[in-house]
């Protein structure tokens, strides 16, 4: 049977790289985004595969468009949220935190609340969610950022628990995978940030984590190196790290 994958946010960038890997693959893929005409270059090139949803994950109606986009595919294995916004904030603007939070909490929740609960009833499924290593601490230059990838990060946990103690009538586990994609810097636009280093190829970075997607890992670090900096980042005390960000 011809897996059913939709990317949420896949006009560019990473997402647009995981869909064009998971139809090279012979899946269907659906896509969603805001610019119709990018997702339609993508429909072009494989018509018979790409099913398209174009919407704002900020939309009150999000939930909506993606149960829309499962009937146009007809069905979803995998759901990858790759949709994301975040942009130095240090005059605290106003615009640029409530754009941070609409899309990576609020648009974020919509789409995957509505994702598990549809793999709940259908028994399977795999929810993706492309978060990153600013998770793990504040940040004084994008405080909603590093805020928001947090809730990402502490959501996907909980849904991972909560997967693990779902149950049939018959008692068997319902095999729903959970994966948090926590990434380095990544070359996928002109970095804004002050500390840049380690920025990995678009490529290399998806490869990974279509690697780690398939093997229905729970956690992981892209590149590979970015353990290392989660790992200090987790141990550095306050009075240290605030001398830092």
């Amino acid at each position: 049977m011809t897996k059913k994958v939709i990317i949420v946010g896949a006009t560019s960038g990473m997402g647009k790289e995981l869909a064009i890997i998971y139809l090279n693959n012979g899946c269907q893929v659906g896509i969603t985004g805001r610019r119709l005409e990018l997702l339609e270059q993508i429909h072009k090139k494989y018509p018979s595969l790409v099913f398209i949803e174009s919407f704002d994950v900020q939309a009150d109606n999000a939930a909506e468009h993606l149960e829309s986009l499962i009937k146009k595919i007809g069905g979803m294995d995998l759901l990858i949220y790759s949709s994301g916004y975040g942009d130095v904030s240090k005059e605290l603007n106003w615009e640029i935190e409530k754009r941070t939070y609409e899309t990576n909490v609020k648009g974020f929740v919509a789409i995957v609340h509505k994702a598990f609960n549809y793999f709940v009833a259908q028994g399977h499924g795999q929810i993706v969610a492309l978060s990153s290593i600013a998770a793990l601490r504040g940040n004084s230059e994008a405080p909603a950022y590093s805020a928001s990838k947090a809730f990402m990060s502490t959501y996907m946990e909980g849904l991972h628990m909560k997967a693990l103690r779902l149950r049939t009538p018959n008692g068997e586990r319902i095999p729903i995978a959970v994966t948090d994609i926590q990434a380095g810097f990544v070359a996928t636009k002109p970095a804004k940030a002050g500390l840049v280093f380690w920025v990995a190829p678009v490529e290399k970075a998806v490869k990974q984590i279509y690697r780690a997607i398939e093997k229905k890992k729970r956690k992981v670090y892209v590149t590979r190196r970015w353990v290392l900096i989660a790992w200090m980042l987790k141990l550095v005390p306050f009075y240290v790290f605030r001398r830092i960000i």
